[in-house]
């Protein structure tokens, strides 16, 4: 049986797009993830603030973190974000997934996105469907 860290740091060995991101874990449990990453000036939009993207990005990273960490292959049926707060070059942001729903073929997440401030920058929710197939065996 693995445990929601193993899954999760399979996933990461392999997700290069959350490596490019320059994610990090902060803590995984059951159900939950909790990730941070610094924003870099390549991930600016033309208006001079952060790419809407990257928030996204970040939020669905913690989603699947915490979404398929039970080792059940999930996959987002529909994701949404609110964007509260501009984001800047060198802020820190931190993404917390909590689940608000566990089915047998669906889950719902809440993720919230911090910034080193502890300002509410983004809002995101997330619907997943789980398949019958796993990620890793041990």
């Amino acid at each position: 049986m693995s445990t929601p860290q193993q899954v999760v740091t399979h996933m990461m060995q392999h997700d290069l797009f959350s490596q490019w991101l320059g994610i990090s874990i902060i803590e995984i449990r059951e159900g939950y993830s909790k990730i941070k990453m610094t924003v870099r000036p390549e991930m600016m939009n033309g208006l001079g603030i952060v790419h809407g993207g990257i928030a996204f990005s970040l939020a669905d990273s913690a989603f699947a973190f915490a979404c398929n960490n039970r080792n059940q292959l999930s996959v987002a049926l529909d994701t949404s974000i609110n964007f509260i707060k501009p984001i800047h070059v060198g802020d820190e942001l931190i993404a917390e997934a909590k689940e608000l729903h566990n089915g047998k073929s669906t889950g719902l997440y809440q993720i919230e996105i911090t910034n080193q401030k502890n300002y509410l920058v983004a809002q995101f929710k997330g619907l997943c469907y789980r398949t019958d197939k796993r990620l890793i065996t041990i």
